[in-house]
């Protein structure tokens, strides 16, 4: 009996330890437990994947029709025919300069085409009437009436009227070159478009003192009139992408000034040479025109853009955010509120989506989340936009 009572006193003290074990294992696990970590999920879906080329330093919106407009001449600013923001149509009147002096020597030179025109017209008379003196003392030596002096005489003063005449001419055309350069000079007061567009700038006020520019040196423009239906996105892409990137491939452009927002388009130009101005950085330049007109001419030169060429598109296959790939083409999948590492199987991809060949299947849920050090296989979790939903809820 002692014996039987002794055993019996271990079993129960070696039962009673296994239950106290397993009370402490159910405590951690449930009321003594850490917390599940809260991590940002998408789901697996089905969609287009593009292979894509992205600009390595920020593009340019440029205008390909921009003219900076000088002064051919010098003058005072008498009229502005036009402010910034202003459309304009092509010979439309933008900045006048005074004209006075330049009319006054006009109609100088206008006045003085009559004159040599009488003079052409005398000096033509004179040597009509010596040609014809001529002739009639010719015929006259020939019947041995007049002298040879005398014909000689004669045919001197045809010639000198002759070259007169041919003289006459000559200064009657330069008169009206003259006429024409005068003409030319009144012209350059009137500073026009030479295309429609729209102001974008305006240097100059009425009373101001306008110069051209002198050999060698720009002045600042007069005026900087744009063509907004010449707009284009000029990129500049890594040398490496070359031999990737021809004219008409599909692109998207996005612009600092539309966030959240990009625009279709298509590669017109790529440029036959690379820029090596910085030897670490050398770059291939090429052109990009936006699909609508209309947004293409509401973008302002000068603005910052990001150009995307696409190389290939892929419709309809499975899809997971580029955010939430591991190292080694893997993914963290949660399971019955724990992560579980996936390795996945990529074919195209970009900076947004990469399309999984094998691994995850849609309708799973995926980590996107990964800055967290705590965020790893077999870590539990819970999604934080569930949370958000419940607290919503409540």
């Amino acid at each position: 009996m002692p014996a039987d009572s002794g055993l019996s006193r271990k079993s129960i003290y070696l039962i009673a330890l296994f239950g106290l074990v397993a009370l402490v294992f159910v405590l951690r696990m449930t009321v003594f437990a850490p917390d599940p970590i809260e991590v940002r999920i998408a789901e697996v879906e089905r969609g287009t994947v593009q292979s894509t080329l992205t600009n390595s330093k920020a593009g340019t919106v440029e205008a390909r029709r921009r003219s900076r407009i000088a002064a051919e001449i010098g003058g005072r600013v008498v009229e502005i025919g036009h402010r910034e923001g202003d459309r304009v149509k092509a010979g439309d009147l933008l900045v006048r300069l005074a004209e006075e002096s330049l009319r006054a020597k006009l109609e100088q030179v206008k006045e003085g085409v009559p004159v040599s025109a009488a003079r052409l017209e005398d000096a033509c008379l004179r040597r009509d009437r010596a040609r014809r003196e001529l002739e009639r003392t010719r015929r006259l030596a020939e019947q041995n009436v007049a002298s040879e002096d005398r014909l000689d005489a004669l045919q001197y003063a045809f010639d000198s009227a002759r070259v007169a005449c041919e003289g006459a001419k000559a200064e009657l055309a330069q008169a009206r070159a003259n006429l024409r350069a005068a003409e030319s000079e009144l012209a350059k007061t009137s500073i026009v478009a030479p295309f429609d567009g729209v102001v974008a700038e305006v240097n100059v006020e009425v009373g101001e003192w306008v110069t051209p520019s002198p050999p060698l040196l720009t002045s600042p423009p007069v005026i900087d009139l744009i063509d907004p239906t010449s707009i284009y996105i000029s990129a500049p892409m890594d040398e490496v992408d070359g031999g990737a990137v021809r004219t008409g491939l599909e692109a998207k452009v996005a612009v600092d000034s539309r966030p959240g927002k990009s625009f279709p388009g298509r590669v017109v130009r790529v440029a036959p040479y690379v820029l090596d101005t910085e030897a670490q950085n050398r770059t291939l330049e090429i052109e990009v025109v936006l699909d609508d007109a209309e947004i293409s001419a509401s973008l302002l030169p000068g603005t910052s853009a990001d150009a995307e060429v696409i190389l290939e598109t892929r419709a309809d296959v499975v899809r997971v955010p580029t955010s939430a790939l591991l190292k080694s083409e893997r993914v963290l999948v949660l399971e019955a509120g724990r992560l579980v590492e996936r390795e996945v199987e990529l074919g195209l991809r970009n900076w947004q989506y990469a399309e999984v060949l094998s691994g995850v299947e849609p309708g799973e849920q995926i980590v996107v989340s990964l800055d967290d050090k705590q965020i790893v296989a077999g870590a539990r979790a819970v999604s934080a936009d569930a949370d958000a939903e419940s607290e919503a809820a409540r």
